[in-house]
């Protein structure tokens, strides 16, 4: 089954949604700034949806096949969208109000860091 490729599409949808929801659901019920919060948490959710499709079709692929590498990467996307736009959109949702949940954002910027650090090296090996 061509899990990434689902993965990628899931959150493609969801990533849709969620920018429309903030654009017609929470305009004027949160503040302007936490308005950008959720959208760059949109934001990052697409770019990573679009990495999951990729990496996906690289698996999929006869040339890459199911490295490891890409494997790790397509994880690390995961759990960056979870830590990193979550947490966005959480934040967003309280007001700002999270303490040290906030804390949940660096560590989904990592995640999605260090999983582009091993979609390259998967490339490279290649």
């Amino acid at each position: 089954m061509p899990f990434y490729l689902i993965a990628g599409a899931i959150n493609a949808v969801i990533g849709v949604a969620l920018g429309a929801f903030g654009a017609h659901g929470l305009e004027g019920k949160v503040e302007d700034k936490y308005l950008k919060v959720w959208e760059t948490g949109v934001q990052y959710h697409m770019y990573h949806a679009l990495a999951l499709l990729v990496v996906g079709i690289l698996m999929s692929s006869s040339f890459f096949g199911e490295t490891p590498m890409l494997k790790w990467a397509g994880n690390l996307f995961i759990l960056g969208i979870i830590c990193f736009s979550g947490s966005l959109y959480v934040t967003t949702i309280a007001g700002g109000g999270l303490g040290k949940f906030g804390l949940i954002t660096p560590l989904g910027g990592v995640l999605f860091m260090i999983g582009w650090i091993l979609f390259i090296v998967a490339i490279v090996k290649r």
